[in-house]
């Protein structure tokens, strides 16, 4: 399913510090749209501490990093283990056509909410044609 978002890239690429201890890559599903003058950029973390979550952006590079602590009791014995715990990273290239200044970030029911807004010159804009009517003007 191909997919353009327009100036945001994924790079999709995992630091070292994103594998767990049997160095399988953590998810941090996200989903990005357009909505109006601003991409919208919804990240799923479940059970993060917000306090963890970094959202910054480094240039043309946005990286989101989130921390989960596994929730083990001392002498608790495990019968099933599927949720990852430890440091989850994203990263995507921005393009010229955001306006980094006014990224805003949110958190809540568990999704990572990171509005880019769309920069004023990136904006389609109406120009006016204005008429010129020649009147020739004749000599007397």
């Amino acid at each position: 399913m191909g997919m353009t978002f327009d100036p945001i890239s994924q790079f999709d690429r995992f630091a070292a510090s994103v594998l767990d201890s049997v160095r399988s890559p953590r998810l941090m599903p996200v989903d990005l749209f357009r909505d109006g003058d601003a991409y919208v950029l919804h990240a799923d973390l479940p059970g993060v501490d917000p306090g963890s979550i970094d959202v910054d952006v480094d240039g043309s590079q946005l990286s989101i990093r989130a921390q989960r602590t596994a929730d083990t009791g001392e002498g608790s014995r495990w019968l099933t283990r599927e949720r990852s715990s430890g440091m989850f990273l994203r990263q995507f290239t921005l393009g010229d056509g955001v306006d980094v200044d006014r990224i805003s970030a949110s958190y809540g029911n568990g999704v990572l909410t990171v509005v880019i807004p769309v920069s004023e010159r990136a904006k389609p804009r109406k120009i006016a044609v204005e008429s010129s009517e020649h009147r020739e003007e004749i000599a007397a």
